[in-house]
């Protein structure tokens, strides 16, 4: 496990905050966890997992959206299994093209549409840090989870 973040706008700004690693191994825990965070839009969960893929989560209230930057990782995962049954994502070999899955309009609403999101998830020479950091970048909080998992 990279690192786990919680993001979040409250009073306008962003906040993120760094997470015990041992939430990225589970979904149950992460959802609660982000929980107790308070924002105006939703608390995002980054996820990045051995330099090779990317979860993110977004709860608002009782519901949790999730996507994963790769579900041919979903076998060699106990996050990324448990994110693709709570999706009901269709099963995908791991000799296949890596392809994002679950809820990718999850970011839509602050300014990253599903297509571009994909088109991120889609960089095959970027680490996850690097994807996450492009995404933070654009949503204004670049710098915060920067400092986070330097």
């Amino acid at each position: 496990m990279d690192f786990v973040v919680a993001a979040y706008r409250a009073d306008g700004a962003w906040h993120v905050a760094e997470l015990k690693t041992s939430l990225g191994y589970d979904l149950e825990a992460l959802g609660e966890a982000l929980g107790r965070f308070r924002s105006d839009d939703g608390v995002f969960g980054l996820v990045s997992v051995d330099e090779d893929w990317f979860a993110i989560l977004r709860r608002e209230g009782i519901r949790t959206r999730m996507m994963l930057s790769d579900v041919t990782v979903v076998s060699e995962s106990d996050l990324a299994g448990d994110v693709a049954d709570a999706m009901d994502l269709r099963e995908i070999d791991d000799d296949e093209d890596p392809q994002p899955g679950g809820d990718l309009d999850i970011l839509s609403d602050v300014g990253i549409s599903a297509t571009v999101l994909v088109d991120v998830c889609d960089d095959d020479v970027a680490i996850p840090a690097d994807l996450l950091l492009d995404l933070a970048e654009r949503l204004g909080f670049a710098d915060d989870l920067e400092e986070i998992i330097d």
